[in-house]
């Protein structure tokens, strides 16, 4: 009796032991897949703040110079000014900006001082500065009290709106999330609010027009200052008009299962259509800001098919944008940028001063 009793305590040690060793794994199972969903979502890397920062600031810069020439002459294009020089300028200086604002956390308990008067200071002192360097001219530049209560203002919306805003994005890594778990079934993914990705296209609308025209303007007047322009409108019509493609394309691309090649006939028929239209409308109230009668192969001045090969490339840009945007959320609490392993950013909640 007493050795069946003994037999039958080591079987039930043995089975819990294996019971265990079995329980362990998963364990240890679950709690790196935790570690991994947590980690796959971080801040937007460096190069993509940099890009939208020289985006930001290109807006800026058409704003400001169309509303000018408004009051100024009371034109309806709405044209406003910028170049590629400025949009790597805007680049640095928003990413300096960005570390100044973090600076923050040191006026705790004085909000005030921090959002009403030393980032302020810095900021105008830094647009000065700027202002000066770019000008390259041997006696300094003044401003005027309009452009400091306009630096004022700007700096304002910088950080009450702007840092708030843009410090709660935030970017799923795609080799992490892969790691997480098995590949999904191919279907749409979500990304940030539609209107989010409306202001997104807009922005980069006057981005690309910046840049064909300054370009443009290098190999045909030798403007070396790369000097581009655009209209106010231009927002309206590239953001409506991207935002439009990019649901053609999570369509056709993740439920109908087209090919790029298949997909870009439907985006050429599409921009075309659009800016004849926009541009229709625009001419009925002297508002049209480009006319292409001098080009050949050109319809009512309105279209040609003289840009064909820069649309092609800008539509297959588009969806490469589309899956980048895809990746990119905006959460509810304000994060700042921090030092994880091996130097890489992570993410770290801030409490709003």
């Amino acid at each position: 009796m007493t050795s069946r009793r003994r037999d039958c305590q080591r079987i039930r040690s043995g089975e819990s032991a294996t019971l265990k060793t079995l329980r362990k794994p998963r364990q240890q199972d679950l709690a790196t897949i935790a570690g991994y969903a947590s980690e796959s979502m971080i801040v937007l890397p460096q190069w993509m703040r940099l890009y939208f920062y020289g985006m930001h600031g290109v807006t800026l810069d058409i704003v400001l110079s169309s509303v000018r020439r408004f009051l100024n002459g009371n034109d309806f294009k709405l044209l406003g000014f910028s170049s590629p020089y400025l949009c790597i300028v805007h680049s640095l200086t928003h990413f300096i900006l960005e570390k100044i604002y973090l600076q923050k956390k040191c006026f705790q308990g004085r909000p005030v001082i921090f959002h009403f008067v030393f980032y302020p200071s810095l900021y105008i002192g830094l647009q000065i500065l700027i202002g000066n360097i770019i000008t390259l001219t041997d006696s300094l530049k003044v401003i005027s009290v309009t452009q400091l209560v306009i630096h004022y203002i700007l700096s304002l919306y910088f950080t009450n709106v702007f840092h708030k805003g843009f410090l709660r994005l935030q970017y799923i890594c795609p080799e992490k999330r892969i790691r997480t778990k098995p590949a999904p079934e191919k279907k749409c993914p979500s990304g940030l609010p539609g209107i989010l990705r409306f202001v997104f296209f807009g922005m980069h609308g006057f981005l690309d027009e910046v840049v064909f025209t300054s370009i443009f303007n290098l190999f045909e007047k030798s403007d070396r200052t790369l000097s581009g322009h655009t209209s106010l409108w231009s927002f309206l019509m590239y953001g409506s008009c991207s935002f439009v493609v990019e649901k053609l394309y999570l369509h056709l691309h993740f439920k109908k299962g087209w090919g790029m090649w298949k997909r870009l006939p439907i985006y050429i028929c599409f921009i075309y259509t659009w800016e004849f239209s926009w541009g229709l409308a625009l001419r009925s109230y002297d508002a049209c800001s480009w006319d292409y009668s001098h080009y050949p192969l050109n319809f009512m001045g309105l279209v040609t098919l003289m840009y064909l090969p820069g649309w092609l490339c800008l539509s297959l840009y588009q969806d490469l944008l589309s899956n980048v945007l895809m990746r990119v959320v905006c959460t509810k609490d304000e994060c700042t940028l921090d030092t994880g392993i091996n130097g890489r950013p992570v993410l770290k909640k801030k409490t709003a001063l």
